[in-house]
């Protein structure tokens, strides 16, 4: 398992999302890793720009079958799984700007799960990884 721990501070984004994507438990995820890159940006952008957090902490579990990313962020209390979809039938133009990073992230995860505890908002996503 790896921990890491970074200061969500705006123009930081890119060196938060790299180290996240060249911790040792990425590098054997195959097939997943684009669906994984989209997802690590996607939450920690969104922590970076939204939350208001002091810090972000992000945990990395890695086994034969699958890959854990716990986000943890003392920002405003937000459960991203409430968010209503995008709605594809009204034209992009017309669209809202916001949701479908996070349609991306339920999408292309196995699963996802929210939890406010302890003054940290802890967003969890599970990949199943195939193995050959």
């Amino acid at each position: 398992m790896t921990r890491l721990h970074f200061q969500p501070i705006q123009g930081k984004t890119p060196d938060i999302i790299n180290t996240i994507l060249q911790a040792e438990e990425m590098a054997s995820v195959g097939d997943a890793w684009n669906e994984l890159n989209v997802v690590v940006e996607e939450l920690v952008v969104n922590v970076v720009n939204y939350s208001h957090s002091d810090y972000l902490d992000v945990e990395i579990i890695r086994d034969e079958k699958s890959i854990v990313l716990r986000f943890h962020d003392s920002g405003v209390p937000f459960n991203p799984l409430k968010k209503d979809p995008p709605d594809f039938s009204i034209p992009f133009e017309e669209r809202e700007i916001g949701g479908l990073g996070i349609f991306m992230v339920k999408e292309y995860m196995d699963e996802v799960g929210y939890e406010h505890a302890g003054g940290e908002n802890i967003l969890t996503v599970m990949r199943k990884i195939k193995t050959k």
